[in-house]
């Protein structure tokens, strides 16, 4: 029978062979040792560590040192090694190493020079198109976020930023796979990132580029090498004089204080903000001068050869707002977008705090009339939404609201915000006539024949104070207003004619045709105790109006009042005065007839959980005051005045605006069944 060793021999084993080539006594008992059938030979043990040396190194040579192992890692470093590339980790991806071993190629000697892999790539036979695509515009995206890094030049970063999004658009759309059978793959949507940065940063350098140029864009060689660039502004959001922005910023890199979620749409295209320049048009309206916007890249060929052969791109701008999807390639895609960004960065950059204080009080920057601001460029078929704010406040006490609303994807399908702001300081009649008067301005400049839904079907929305004044959007005055003023005085009917016809406009009106449906929220309808407490009576005095408004309404108002009550200034005449339980008007105002068939909703805070509902009260807003019969849904929420901005109010306030796309007629843009908001 054979020995053991022989029969290893005989297999190939390296260990065999090395026996074979070595004493045999000597080798077989270091051998037979191993295998604990026969003690060591001696002279082993005795051997000098040099002369033992060579036997081992070779020993580990031929045995492979152990040529697979084993470990574990976590799941962090599990991501990391499937979900790891270029933009998140700064070493190229997992899939871009595995491509460029395959061609025997150190992923580490890409990183300084990066030019001699990109083309053993882009030559190499056996890799499939898929694998190679995408590793190059990895590859190429290393190369433009150094470029920029470390020399900040225009013309190589341009290039390479541009060579990323057309490989990257080549792997996405003329790939011999279609994208549906990648859908649930990791790699395109790693790649769909590339490109979605490497638009971002084109569009950037250009329009530095476009800045230093004496703010023009090129429209044709955009100064990167050989490519030329074109600039397609589909919706691109310029002004009414073809102002180009003064600023572009990536949505991506704006975070913010005080608003709790950020929306955006995942999907194809670089998501910017673009900062307009201040309109100086004397009109009420501003469109809000930071749109959102939506850059695709494209590249024009027939074929995946001319794609790659070309220089040429094309920008194409949108408004995510009114593009859901873009057809690329015969591919329906969607438009990625951000919803939060553009707004948050006008509530940011405004002065709204400070300017309604000062308006109240006649400091500083004045508001002198109502403004209508439109959070997006005005779109026909899409519903409205009026928000009408409270004392001393702003469009910010809408922070979380308008937010909430164009998050939600039904809903900013369907619904265009525009938000009022006011002069709190002004009375209510002054407020009413005014907001009346800049609605119908906006409404006649968008829609001369209001026949849009958006002048057809609006929801007029107010807190506080804006709550009375939606109310009186859609009540009808009759004789209510004037008659218990026309009686204070016995006068000549020639002054009491004067008075009324000065007067007429802010006594006399009737609902507003456009609003379909109204929302109170934390309204004092009846008043508020707040108002005749010494605080805000002393807030009262300091109230100064314009020297028109006074001389224009408050006096001919004041001249009809009787001998004994002449001695209530012109300071008790406005906004904070008129919250008053005893003031007329809004004892007047409270039994006024709202339209009928315009539904109405009221969302009342409740910060007194231990009293009985009817005797509770929001901090500010006593129940009974707020209430209102005949209401379409009462909300009742444990909190304070600002109920509006409570998760609660705002899930209520959505399902109002879901209930109201559910009772309307369906329009253009009318929500698919089963596609509601977990809001509804």
């Amino acid at each position: 029978m054979p020995h053991p060793w022989l029969r290893k021999a005989a297999s190939g084993d390296p260990m065999a062979v090395l026996l074979q080539t070595l004493d045999s006594n000597a080798a077989r008992g270091i051998y037979m040792t191993g295998n604990n059938t026969m003690p060591p030979i001696p002279h082993w043990n005795c051997m000098p560590i040099s002369r033992c040396l060579p036997v081992l190194l070779f020993l580990l040579i031929l045995s492979g040192c152990a040529g697979v192992r084993v470990s574990t890692i976590d799941a962090e470093k599990y991501m990391e090694q499937r979900r790891g590339d270029v933009l998140t980790s700064g070493k190229v991806s997992g899939h871009t190493k595995t491509a460029l071993q395959v061609l025997g190629i150190d992923s580490r000697t890409c990183v300084k020079d990066g030019g001699p892999c990109r083309d053993l790539l882009a030559a190499a036979q056996g890799l499939d198109n898929e694998r190679k695509l995408s590793a190059l515009s990895e590859l190429w995206l290393q190369e433009a976020i150094e470029q920029e890094r470390r020399h900040h030049a225009y013309p190589a970063a341009m290039r390479a930023y541009l060579e990323a999004a057309r490989f990257a658009y080549a792997y996405l759309f003329l790939s011999e796979r279609p994208m549906a059978e990648r859908t649930l793959e990791e790699r395109p949507t790693q790649v769909r990132d590339y490109y979605n940065f490497a638009a971002q940063q084109s569009v950037m350098l250009l329009f530095r580029a476009a800045k230093e140029n004496g703010g023009k864009l090129p429209l044709a060689n955009g100064g990167a090498h050989d490519w030329s660039v074109a600039f397609d502004r589909k919706e691109a959001p310029l002004s009414t004089s073809g102002e180009m922005p003064s600023e572009i910023l990536p949505a991506s890199t704006l975070t913010f204080d005080g608003i709790r979620s950020q929306y955006r749409r995942d999907g194809l295209g670089a998501e910017m903000v673009a900062v307009m320049p201040e309109e100086k048009a004397d009109v009420p309206w501003r469109e809000m001068r930071y749109p959102a916007l939506t850059v695709i890249l494209d590249f024009p060929g027939s074929t995946l050869e001319h794609v790659l052969g070309s220089r040429d791109a094309v920008i194409h701008v949108y408004d995510p707002f009114k593009t859901e999807r873009v057809t690329l390639r015969g591919a329906s895609v969607p438009l990625a977008g951000n919803f939060t960004s553009g707004y948050g960065l006008w509530l940011a950059r405004s002065s709204f705090a400070r300017q309604s204080i000062g308006t109240l009080v006649g400091k500083g920057d004045m508001l002198e009339s109502p403004r209508v601001y439109l959070m997006q460029p005005y779109q026909p078929d899409k519903k409205t939404v009026i928000m009408i704010h409270g004392l001393a406040s702003s469009p910010e006490a809408w922070i979380n609201v308008a937010n909430e609303i164009m998050g939600d994807e039904a809903l900013a399908r369907n619904y265009q915000i525009w938000q009022v702001y006011y002069p709190t300081s002004f009375p209510l009649p002054v407020s009413n006539f005014e907001i009346r008067k800049a609605l119908d301005q906006v409404i006649s400049a968008m829609d001369p024949t209001k026949n849009a839904a958006a002048s057809r079907d609006m929801v007029v929305v107010g807190h506080s104070m804006g709550g009375i004044l939606a109310r009186l959007l859609v009540s009808s005055s009759g004789n209510k207003l004037w008659d218990p003023l026309a009686a204070k005085r016995d006068v000549g009917a020639d002054q009491k004619n004067k008075a009324r016809e000065r007067l007429h406009g802010y006594l006399f009106f009737e609902p507003l045709p456009s609003i379909k449906r109204a929302v109170f929220i934390a309204a004092p309808h009846r008043g508020t105790p707040f108002a005749d407490n010494g605080l805000a009576r002393f807030a009262a005095g300091l109230v100064t109006l314009p020297v028109k408004l006074i001389k224009g309404v408050i006096q001919p108002a004041v001249s009809l009042l009787a001998p004994e009550q002449m001695h209530r200034s012109a300071h008790s005449f406005n906004g904070i005065a008129n919250l008053s339980a005893h003031d007329p008007f809004i004892q007047a105002a409270a039994a006024l007839p709202m339209a009928s068939g315009v539904p109405f909703h009221s969302i009342i805070g409740n910060d007194t959980p231990d009293v009985p509902l009817e005797s509770s009260s929001d901090g500010l807003v006593p129940y009974a005051s707020a209430h209102l019969e005949g209401a379409a849904s009462e909300k009742v929420i444990a909190s304070g005045h600002s109920v509006q901005e409570t998760p609660q109010g705002i899930l209520e306030l959505r399902r109002i605006l879901h209930e109201h796309l559910h009772d309307q007629p369906a329009g253009k843009h009318a929500a698919p069944a089963g596609r509601m908001s977990p809001g509804r």
